[in-house]
């Protein structure tokens, strides 16, 4: 997608502060975090949502999850949420799948 920002930051034509690179993977902070830890798990390949995934994007659906608790402990967490939001109506801002892996306040955990 050539307006997509994630696909921009894959490409390296935007900076973003990458944590995580692999040949399918890309993990940055988020530039407006909702706590202490914020990041992003993205797929390098554009895929709109998880309306738009398959049964060939299993094992990639399960990389991404099974990266968040590495993730998580590599940044000091001892627990952390993880969400993703799919279609506008339900929260997505950037049409490229991705997961927010955040947490490290006391507050938000209590929620």
């Amino acid at each position: 997608m050539d307006n997509c920002i994630f696909c921009k930051i894959v490409k390296k034509e935007i900076p973003a502060s990458i944590l995580y690179e692999d040949e399918e993977l890309l993990v940055f902070k988020d530039i407006n975090p909702i706590d202490k830890v914020h990041l992003l798990i993205i797929p390098k390949k554009h895929i709109e949502n998880l309306f738009s995934c398959e049964e060939k994007h299993k094992e990639l659906l399960s990389k991404m999850m099974l990266l968040a608790p590495k993730l998580a402990k590599d940044n000091g967490l001892e627990g952390f949420r993880m969400m993703i939001n799919t279609g506008e109506k339900g929260g997505q801002e950037v049409f490229h799948i991705h997961f927010h892996v955040y947490g490290g306040s006391e507050e938000l955990a209590k929620i």
